[in-house]
């Protein structure tokens, strides 16, 4: 028989296994530090929204507080980089030791299969196009999709470009990968001049291997999830993930259990830490990994989150840019937030605390986070507004 957990400490233990119950650096936060994120979270996810920050620097932020963002763009970008972009759950960031793993879906690319419409049929249908654009990024690179003549989209997707999508399909593929950005644009270059060569000659696994070691990582990362939560951690695809799942469970890596009030059978990784409280207090990006899959959000939490960012805005009902807030091992509110740069404020243009819940517990350890946070992107001061609502 299956063991059985109390939601708290389900709660508990996915806190414990995003980082969130870890002590907090003494001193300032260095590559030690950072690469402790990948370990404990094993991916960040990219998104081009400005309006705060961007929101690959938010984890970090969100979990050992404030620490220089340049140091996170070096393991990206530097010269002794030990980062590289690729779809790891969606545009993401991850550890160069991940590469092999994700070449299963570099060969699937390469076919048309596993990515987007526009992409396949690029792939399927300008292989001339193709063979163009990297023969010009062997000769001239690195360069951006920018640099290239026809560059300027017209069309709905994004305004995105033959040439743009072109260059997307070869680093779908793995041909080419980001050698740096200049701005938040990607500069492209072939792979080979990019990664580290004993990244590139690192064998090769099975796509059955591999799928089952992004399985055991986002086991790790999750401390217990379901096979959902599992499988979309890395995007995996689902008999790839159901097969990887059944061969961690019958290894003793996953044991299978019941959760207090959830439906279903939930996997908990060997080994996994069970804290006896999470004093965590903790602004979350929308695109965390601790509340990325909403329906675990709202099961572990109780907390119903949606992204509103391509919501009208008079169909909003939180704000366009809004933040969870963790404090101890709940999720108590949500904050609208914008960094107005050009006036050093920190803005909170509405707060929202979840029901039953009063301002007074939840406003004095909010605005120390803020407050922390405005340090951090250099605002001056927060502005929070008198009025809070109630979800």
């Amino acid at each position: 028989m299956s063991a059985a957990l109390s939601l708290a400490e389900a709660r508990r233990i996915a806190l414990a296994a995003q980082g969130f119950a870890d002590p907090a650096p003494r001193g300032a936060v260095d590559r030690r530090l950072l690469r402790r994120i990948f370990a404990r979270v094993g991916v960040l996810q990219i998104d081009s929204v400005n309006v705060l920050v961007r929101s690959h620097y938010l984890p970090t932020f969100s979990r050992l507080g404030a620490y220089d963002v340049e140091m996170l763009d070096r393991e990206a970008y530097g010269r002794k980089r030990t980062l590289f972009e690729y779809w790891g759950h969606m545009a993401s960031l991850l550890p160069l030791d991940l590469h092999p793993y994700f070449r299963w879906r570099m060969a699937r690319a390469k076919l048309g299969e596993g990515t987007w419409g526009r992409i396949a049929r690029a792939v399927q249908k300008e292989p001339k196009l193709l063979y163009r654009l990297r023969a010009t990024l062997a000769e001239r690179g690195p360069l951006a999709a920018s640099d290239f003549e026809g560059a300027r989209g017209t069309g709905p997707w994004w305004g995105w470009s033959d040439v743009k999508i072109g260059l997307e399909a070869l680093f779908w593929a793995g041909e080419i990968t980001t050698a740096y950005r200049q701005g938040f644009e990607r500069v492209y270059d072939l792979t080979e001049r990019v990664l580290p060569r004993e990244i590139l000659d690192a064998p090769t696994p099975s796509e059955a291997d591999a799928q089952r070691e992004l399985l055991r990582i986002a086991a790790r990362s999750l401390g217990i999830a379901s096979e959902r939560d599992l499988r979309d951690y890395f995007r995996l695809p689902l008999a790839g993930a159901r097969a990887g799942v059944a061969e961690l469970v019958d290894a003793g890596e996953l044991e299978r259990v019941t959760v207090e009030g959830l439906r279903g059978p939930r996997y908990l990784v060997r080994d996994a830490r069970v804290p006896r409280r999470v004093d965590a207090v903790a602004l979350l990006s929308p695109f965390d990994s601790l509340i990325w899959e909403r329906a675990r959000t709202s099961e572990l939490f109780d907390f119903d989150f949606r992204l509103e960012i391509y919501t009208p805005q008079h169909k909003r009902v939180h704000g366009y840019y809004v933040l969870p807030f963790l404090l101890g091992e709940r999720l108590v509110g949500r904050v609208d937030l914008k960094h107005d740069r050009q006036a050093r404020v920190l803005r909170a243009h509405a707060v929202h605390l979840e029901p039953k819940l009063r301002a007074a517990d939840v406003m004095p350890p909010l605005r120390e986070a803020l407050e922390r946070m405005a340090g951090w992107l250099g605002a001056e001061r927060v502005a929070i507004p008198k009025r809070r609502d109630t979800a």
